[in-house]
């Protein structure tokens, strides 16, 4: 078990993927700043899709980086900030590209 998170562009691409084991407590994160605690079974994602605006990522990306300014680090110390970041900012990049990115919540 574990939680497998997603994000798809308009043509079913997969363009973004963050893995957490199921005790890893950094996929609370990525749930909270997604606004989407609701797709978060605890050992796993319960298989729910969303999709989200260019102004939804933004606010996702900034809220991580307010709440991790004096945790996260470049160099790839915390694996998995650099991991959330790294998602967050590809589902950015699509939705800027495409109106909006789907994320599945596995």
């Amino acid at each position: 078990m574990g939680h497998d998170i997603f994000g798809y562009n308009h043509a079913g691409k997969k363009i973004a993927y963050a893995r957490f084991s199921m005790s890893n407590y950094n996929a609370d994160v990525l749930y909270k700043v997604l606004d989407s605690e609701e797709h978060n079974g605890g050992v796993s994602g319960v298989g729910a899709r969303s999709t989200f605006s260019v102004h939804q990522m933004e606010y996702a990306l900034q809220e991580f980086i307010h709440s991790h300014e004096n945790k996260f680090s470049l160099a790839g110390n915390d694996l998995d900030n650099v991991q959330i970041k790294e998602f967050l900012e590809n589902c950015l990049e699509t939705a800027q590209k495409e109106g909006e990115v789907e994320v599945c919540f596995a």
